[in-house]
C-alpha cells in the first residue's frame, strides 16, 4: 500500500476510535455521558427483555452507563463492559455499578452470571460477531437468560446514522445474517424482534 493511503487509512482508524469504536476524549465523554445518550434506541431492547426486579442485566459495549441507568429503572441489577477506558470511568461514575474493561469476546464474568444481556450500538464494531454472541450465551443463565442486540442496518450506510467513512470501518449484516449467527453461536429462537429503516433489533435465548 502506498504510504499517502497508509496515512489515509490510519487516520480514518484514528478518527473512527476516538469518536465511535473505542471513545475517548473530551468531545466523546460529553457525548457518551449524556443522559440521553442512544435513548431512541432504549424501548425497543427493554421491550424485549422485560426487566424486573429478580434480573440480572449485562449491557455489552455500556458506553457512558446511560442505557444502564434507564434500565435500572425496572429494579434489576446492572453491570456494564466496555474496552474504553474512558467509558468504562463514566459508567462508573454514572452508575455505581460493576463497569469491566474488556473485550466482548473475552469477558470477566462468571457463566450463567446474568439473566439478560443487552448490546446497543457496538456490536456494529465486531470483527467477530458470532464470538461476540457465543461469549454472551456463556455468560447467561440458561434457564431464564435472554439477549437484545441492537445494531445499524445496513440501509444506514453513508447516511448520519453510519457516515464515511466510519461507515468503512463498520460490520453491516442482513436480518438473516444477524438470525444465524446466533444460532452458530449456541442460541435458541433467535428472530428480529424491530426493525426499521437504520436499525436491527436481535433477541435470542440460550
Amino acid at each position: 500500500m502506498h504510504l499517502v493511503e497508509r496515512f489515509r487509512e490510519w487516520r480514518i482508524d484514528r478518527m473512527t476510535d476516538r469518536i465511535a469504536r473505542r471513545p475517548r476524549g473530551r468531545k466523546a465523554r460529553e457525548t457518551y455521558g449524556a443522559e440521553d445518550a442512544h435513548s431512541f434506541l432504549w424501548e425497543p431492547v427493554l421491550d424485549a427483555l422485560a426487566l424486573g426486579p429478580d434480573d440480572r442485566l449485562l449491557d455489552v459495549g455500556c458506553g457512558g452507563g446511560a442505557f444502564l441507568a434507564r434500565a435500572r429503572e425496572s429494579g434489576c441489577a446492572i453491570a456494564g463492559l466496555d474496552h474504553s477506558r474512558d467509558m468504562v470511568r463514566l459508567a462508573r461514575a454514572k452508575t455505581g455499578a460493576r463497569v469491566e474493561l474488556a473485550e466482548a469476546t473475552a469477558m470477566p464474568f462468571a457463566a450463567g452470571e446474568f439473566t439478560a444481556v443487552s448490546c446497543l450500538v457496538a456490536f456494529f464494531f465486531f470483527a467477530d460477531p458470532v464470538a461476540a454472541l457465543r461469549e454472551m450465551l456463556r455468560v447467561l443463565d440458561p434457564e431464564r437468560g435472554r439477549v437484545a442486540v441492537m445494531t445499524t442496518a445496513p440501509e444506514a450506510k453513508g447516511t448520519r446514522a453510519a457516515p464515511y467513512p466510519l461507515a468503512s470501518r463498520g460490520h453491516f449484516h442482513t436480518d438473516d445474517e444477524l438470525v444465524a449467527f446466533a444460532s452458530e453461536a449456541g442460541f435458541r429462537g433467535a428472530r428480529m424482534a424491530h426493525r426499521d429503516e437504520w436499525s436491527q433489533l436481535l433477541v435470542a435465548q440460550p
